[in-house]
């Protein structure tokens, strides 16, 4: 038996209220340009917009003119999402606060995951939204997801509780000295200030 090998997300698709509703929500607060629209191809009654999140990936929203905006959170019984969770830049996370307040969204603040800073609040129809910036950069070669798992080795290691930054930079520093070559015998750590 062999596996259904994926290569990223494809698009998310959400069942929405209003066209409206959506442009609004998905362009209007987030700042996802609306790429393209058709009929929802298996709901002739339906409508199918199409956002970019900022990574050329798509997310999508069945709209209908029949279907108002309930604010009530979504379920989140086993099955159900939970929440959309979005990069966002270190300098655009400085601003979430002034900006969502700004619009009366409430949200949760920001708050600290160690490897990355989030903030959370619901869209007009209750799904929650994370918008999340990671604290690091991964080295040139490799992915977010290269240093955490990198750094959830050392952190287990160590027995520590959750990744924090330390985990972070050595998991940095163990990928370079495992990728990067070096004419020099002892790569180890020296007081070069005598």
């Amino acid at each position: 038996m062999r596996k259904l090998q994926s290569q990223g997300v494809h698009h998310i698709t959400i069942v929405g209220a209003d066209r409206q509703t959506s442009i609004d929500f998905w362009e209007g607060v987030l700042g996802m340009p609306f790429v393209f629209e058709q009929p929802n191809l298996d709901n002739e009654a339906e409508s199918h917009l199409y956002f970019d999140p900022g990574d050329g990936r798509l997310i999508t929203i069945f709209t209908s003119e029949e279907r108002t905006p309930d604010p009530s959170r979504t379920p989140t019984d086993p099955g159900c999402v939970h929440h959309l969770a979005f990069a966002v830049s270190q300098a655009t996370f400085a601003q979430l606060v002034e900006r969502l307040d700004e619009r009366g969204i409430r949200h949760s603040g920001p708050k600290d995951r160690g490897f990355m800073d989030s903030i959370y609040f619901t869209d007009p129809l209750g799904l929650l939204i994370e918008l999340a910036s990671y604290r690091f950069e991964p080295p040139f070669g490799f992915t977010h997801a290269d240093v955490l798992l990198e750094a959830h080795r050392i952190r287990v290691d160590r027995g520590d509780y959750n990744i924090d930054r330390v985990h972070l930079a050595d998991a940095i520093e163990q990928l370079i000295l495992r990728s990067r070559g070096s004419l020099s015998d002892d790569r180890g750590p020296k007081q070069a200030y005598r």
